[in-house]
């Protein structure tokens, strides 16, 4: 069909006509690309605006947290106190000894480890 409109088309203005809309719609999509483009770029700056404001905020508040009107001090009675513990410390048992196992199996005659 294309090249029947072209073969139709002898005039020199109906080609230009062609030939300038198909410009106009061309720049178009450049526009419309660029304006697409300039509106994710504001959409990211204003959100790294608040993110900035977020992390600002939080450093005022660890910045004000820091500043408090309590300084511990310690004395030399506080570290000669002798500790007394409410129950007995827990007693751990002794650790298992291998050797002592391999005579068991040894003695019993019985192989029951599994092998492939």
């Amino acid at each position: 069909m294309a090249t029947e409109k072209r073969s139709h088309v002898w005039n020199g203005e109906d080609e230009e006509q062609e030939d300038d809309q198909k410009m106009e719609r061309f720049f178009a999509l450049i526009r419309n690309f660029r304006e697409a483009s300039n509106r994710r770029k504001d959409e990211l700056r204003q959100r790294e605006e608040i993110t900035k404001k977020k992390k600002q905020n939080k450093i005022r508040k660890l910045d004000t947290d820091e500043q408090s009107s309590w300084v511990p001090t310690f004395e030399l009675a506080d570290f000669t106190e002798e500790i007394e513990f409410r129950r007995s410390p827990i007693i751990f048992p002794s650790p298992y000894n291998k050797k002592e196992d391999k005579k068991k199996q040894e003695d019993d005659g019985l192989d029951l480890k599994l092998t492939l």
